[in-house]
């Protein structure tokens, strides 16, 4: 459904499916996306700044480098989507929520960004930068965050417990009530240079 307020220019799209489109070749239309679902669509390299989805789901879509400056996301979620080097700290703070299920964000970065709750169940979180980021009872549900940087995070009551090759400085990160398993205390001693066998 489309509609235009009279007092507006802005395009409002709702409730909208969208199937194998290949925005990379065509660009979405610059809009309000609302409870709308893009389903195995090609957006890669594209510019999405400025436009603004609500209550939308990503499934099987790549979205790897696209530009998203002022870009809002508001109680989005992404299945199964490849998402690299996506730099989330140029979104739209206001409303922020996103979940990833079996996305691949590698080299994407969540710099001072405000991730409370965030589900991540098993992605690919290679690289990624979540550097002064608000990570407080996040999930990290299956999830391999082999060379993720982690300074000055807020990792209160954060789930690790079946996350694998995190690095996480005890000394720069606050970590209280948060949850690792056993076999990942040795990503928590790394800065130590101590050996466990």
């Amino acid at each position: 459904m489309y509609r235009t307020p009279n007092n507006m220019n802005k395009t409002y799209i709702q409730d909208r499916a969208f199937d194998k489109i290949d925005f990379s070749e065509i660009g979405l239309a610059k809009a309000e996306y609302e409870n709308c679902k893009f389903t195995n669509c090609i957006f890669s390299n594209s510019d999405l700044s400025y436009l603004k989805f609500s209550e939308c789901e990503f499934s099987g879509c790549n979205l790897s480098m696209c530009k998203l400056n002022k870009t809002s996301l508001c109680d989005v979620k992404f299945k199964d989507c490849k998402l690299l080097g996506l730099l989330f700290e140029h979104c739209n703070e206001f409303l922020f929520t996103v979940d990833f299920e079996n996305c691949i964000l590698n080299h994407s970065s969540f710099f001072k960004r405000n991730l409370k709750k965030t589900k991540f169940k098993n992605c690919k979180l290679q690289e990624v930068d979540y550097t002064e980021a608000d990570l407080s009872h996040a999930l990290f549900e299956n999830c391999d965050l082999s060379g993720a940087t982690f300074e000055n995070t807020n990792l209160e009551k954060a789930d690790f417990r079946t996350a694998c090759n995190y690095s996480i400085n005890p000394q720069n990160n606050r970590l209280k009530k948060a949850r690792f398993s056993l076999a990942g205390v040795p990503g928590l001693l790394d800065v130590y240079g101590i050996e466990i066998e």
